[in-house]
């Protein structure tokens, strides 16, 4: 054996800023840092009595008005995950997400902690949701690699990470324990290369011709 350790692949050393205030603007709604005093009343009446939404969520539990409205003011203030609301056409906050575990010496950054309202599943702008943010960190951020994980067992998030355009790359045994529970974690990732492909997917899907007069789409995210 010489010895001799084979070349990488070389790589722009420079660092990624950290994500800040900014409002992504969509078709359906826009994205904005999450504040506590103004999108904590919508949030609440979009979320009030919906326990089933913090089921994966690790600090999330069966909130009354009061606890939510900490909880939020608590995601808000947090300087390590970046907390955006996800705001409709109406100007309401029905969902909020955050860009966490980010490394900007490796340009490596997560979507997490994405909790919906029943207002917000499944709907256009629930996807163009994801669509904005991934762009942000990925194009005006640099992030190099966009991570999404989530509790082995949560089948949604798992089928909405295929749909987004997220690679599988293996599940990390034991890895956490969530409320009390062992949680095994399922990665998935979308690299800086392979962004282009995945956006055009998104935008295809977003664009007004896909959907017919009654709302619905004609043509699948991840059918590509």
């Amino acid at each position: 054996m010489s010895g001799v350790i084979p070349a990488g692949v070389a790589v722009d050393p420079t660092p990624a800023p950290m994500p800040g205030q900014v409002t992504l603007k969509g078709r359906c709604g826009f994205v904005e840092r999450l504040d506590a005093a103004k999108h904590g009343d919508a949030l609440w009446a979009a979320m009030g009595g919906q326990n089933q939404i913090w089921a994966y969520i690790p600090a999330g539990t069966a909130f009354d008005e009061a606890g939510l409205k900490s909880y939020v003011a608590a995601c808000a203030g947090n300087r390590e995950r970046m907390f955006y609301a996800v705001i409709d056409g109406s100007g309401n906050a029905t969902g909020f997400l955050s860009l966490m575990e980010i490394r900007p010496a490796m340009r490596v950054i997560e979507v997490g902690n994405i909790v919906y309202s029943p207002a917000l599943q499944r709907t256009p702008l629930g996807t163009e949701a994801q669509y904005l943010i991934a762009r942000y960190a990925i194009e005006t951020l640099g992030y190099r690699r966009y991570e999404w994980k989530c509790d082995d067992r949560n089948e949604p998030s798992k089928r909405a990470a295929r749909r987004f355009g997220f690679t599988y790359e293996g599940t990390f045994r034991q890895h956490m324990i969530v409320k009390g529970q062992n949680r095994d974690t399922a990665w998935f990732s979308i690299l800086d290369r392979e962004w282009p492909a995945r956006k055009a997917a998104f935008e295809r899907w977003l664009a007004p011709e896909n959907f017919d007069r009654d709302g619905r789409q004609k043509t699948k995210l991840g059918s590509r």
